[in-house]
């Protein structure tokens, strides 16, 4: 099974376009689902997935909500079960779809987590420093609120994606599809800051690919997820008392003061990727919750 599971990722890849971020989450589902079957085998021997019934697939699915997991993130494992079984069915590795009805459980509807306008001013104050790497955090922290952009996206950028004369950054998103995304002043000359300085943060492991990053980690390569989130995580801690310190709040404050403002939805999709408007439309549901609030809190008519 194991040999199978590398030829999808392969395939992924080079066929389908699929984002590393998509690739490493399919490769840990069907590595996690893999190592449970195993594990229920006799003598933990090696499956093929000729084996695999439905029965299985669904007592490893009972597992994970006994562990406690999230329906959100057994869904997306679901999917990856799916999508697996179905190219190896379509590529002859086995007679029989075992996943061809498994439902997928529904999705928990959650509103984005916001924070305010006065906590982001707050951050970004907080951000502004004089070092390199303080510097690189203030560029950071302003394309995420600036932009909306996803943090796979933002470790995938480099120095050529930035267009100060147009004001604009060229953005890869899910998929490999390109979008092109205006840029404000404090964006800019953050990151116009954060190139002057840029240079200082390489290293000896610094390699020609890491060169071309527009940001770098503490060890002279490429920024990462892990390191991106540490640094949002800090400055959460300092500005806000918001319990989710993540730069997906960022992306859903993005959205969110834009819809509050009037922005037009359509162009808030765009904006942010999404390949479907319903996908866009949680925020509409965040801006009308609070207004309840503020009407509940300011008006004398209402009930508290």
């Amino acid at each position: 099974m194991r040999r199978e599971i590398e030829k999808y990722l392969k395939y992924l890849k080079i066929e389908k376009n699929a984002s590393r971020h998509t690739i490493i989450s399919y490769e840990n589902d069907l590595n996690q689902f893999t190592e449970f079957i195993e594990s229920e085998s006799e003598n933990n021997e090696a499956i093929e997935p000729e084996s695999i019934d439905r029965l299985s697939i669904r007592l490893w699915l009972g597992h994970l909500s006994e562990q406690g997991m999230a329906r959100n993130s057994i869904a997306r494992k679901v999917a990856s079960i799916r999508s697996f079984f179905k190219y190896c069915f379509k590529r002859g590795y086995i007679t029989k779809n075992p996943a061809h009805l498994l439902i997928v459980p529904k999705k928990e509807k959650r509103l984005p987590a916001t924070i305010q306008s006065e906590d982001i001013n707050r951050m970004m104050e907080l951000a502004d420093g004089d070092t390199p790497a303080e510097k690189q955090n203030r560029a950071i922290l302003e394309l995420f609120y600036s932009t909306g952009i996803r943090l796979s996206e933002l470790t995938e950028l480099n120095v050529k994606d930035l267009n100060f004369k147009q004001k604009q950054i060229h953005v890869t998103g899910k998929g490999n599809k390109q979008r092109i995304i205006p840029l404000g002043s404090h964006a800019l000359n953050a990151c116009k800051s954060h190139l002057e300085t840029r240079e200082q943060l390489f290293g000896k492991n610094t390699e020609p690919d890491d060169r071309q990053s527009l940001f770098i980690s503490p060890t002279g390569k490429r920024s990462y997820p892990r390191m991106i989130q540490r640094i949002v995580k800090n400055y959460f801690e300092l500005a806000t008392e918001s319990s989710k310190k993540s730069p997906h709040v960022l992306r859903h404050s993005f959205a969110t003061h834009l819809l509050d403002a009037g922005a037009d939805i359509r162009m808030i999709k765009e904006l942010l990727g999404h390949a479907n408007l319903s996908a866009t439309q949680v925020y509409t549901h965040t801006s009308v919750e609070r207004l309840k609030k503020v009407y509940d809190n300011a008006h004398p008519r209402a009930e508290n």
